[in-house]
């Protein structure tokens, strides 16, 4: 496969629903201590994106917690479907507020009833020990094609989001599985990420912008270790539970290598997680989700 140097197939492509999902605006909180609005983004299927109310979530907390403490844990349910371009209103308990760590919990609602909750863990940076599982030798993400190639010349909703729609530059390294299954059925998989443009030097939106992307793959070693791909006729996913811890520093709007694989499949139910790590072989976050898989019949 030749090299790919230069991205005229990006031309249009751009981060702003991804920067329009974390764009919050303060309201008047109805539960806990304080409360944020935010609008899902536009997706071509009945119900809004998984990673929107992961981000914004966690953009909440952040907001929430003193700016010497970082976000380094996240654990998180969907609760209900959610409609695209809804107004969601995300409550934040101020849990826990202590030396080194707080704790903050968010509960989301749209049209009055709960949607998603999360809670999430803040420390105080420390130094000390550092130790990671060293980055796999992939081939680079400048000698794969982007989803715009693989998908080049298909036309359709689907076909638009997956090509330049998604605020973010995704490039298989085993082969995308958006309209047929390429590559091996193999429960493993590996996705270079990249957002389209430079985003702010805030580290606080680097780190909801893995929140936000992880989604969009995590499931896929599931579907590859069956044979399926997205767009096979009948097949119905959703996101049930999902789990981030943050370690390092990194900025998404640099190339981070996304590396996934299937733990357990059963009764439609299945379990993936993933690791991101910066292109210099740091380990940036560690990622698990369970989701819904029903194959077409």
């Amino acid at each position: 496969m030749d090299a790919v140097t230069t991205r005229p197939e990006d031309e249009g492509a751009t981060s702003e629903r991804f920067l329009a999902a974390v764009a919050l605006e303060a309201t008047t909180p109805e539960c806990y201590d304080e409360a944020w609005l935010a609008q899902t983004q536009y997706v071509p299927w009945p119900k809004a994106f998984g990673g929107d109310m992961v981000a914004q979530a966690a953009a909440a907390m952040m907001r929430s917690t003193a700016e010497d403490r970082v976000l380094h844990s996240m654990h998180s349910y969907f609760m209900r479907p959610v409609d695209i371009g809804a107004t969601v209103r995300y409550e934040v308990e101020r849990l826990r507020d202590g030396r080194g760590y707080s704790t903050r919990h968010v509960r989301a609602f749209q049209k009055d009833k709960p949607v998603f909750d999360a809670i999430g863990s803040f420390q105080v940076p420390a130094d000390g020990p550092d130790d990671a599982p060293a980055m796999p030798q992939v081939p680079g993400p400048e000698e794969l094609p982007s989803s715009a190639q693989v998908l080049d010349g298909q036309h359709g909703p689907a076909v638009d989001y997956w090509s330049l729609g998604r605020s973010f530059d995704m490039r298989h390294v085993d082969g995308a599985l958006y309209t047929e299954l390429n590559g091996a059925q193999d429960p493993r998989q590996a996705v270079w990420v990249r957002a389209f443009d430079r985003l702010p030097d805030d580290p606080d939106l680097h780190r909801a912008a893995l929140g936000y992307v992880c989604d969009y793959t995590i499931l896929e070693p599931l579907l590859r270790s069956q044979g399926l791909a997205w767009a096979d006729e009948g097949l119905v996913t959703a996101s049930l539970d999902h789990s981030l811890w943050l370690h390092r520093d990194g900025r998404a709007d640099e190339w981070v290598l996304y590396v996934q694989e299937a733990r357990s499949l059963q009764r439609h139910r299945g379990l993936a997680a993933g690791q991101f790590f910066a292109r210099d072989g740091r380990l940036l976050a560690t990622v698990a989700q369970e989701g819904m898989i029903r194959p077409g019949s």
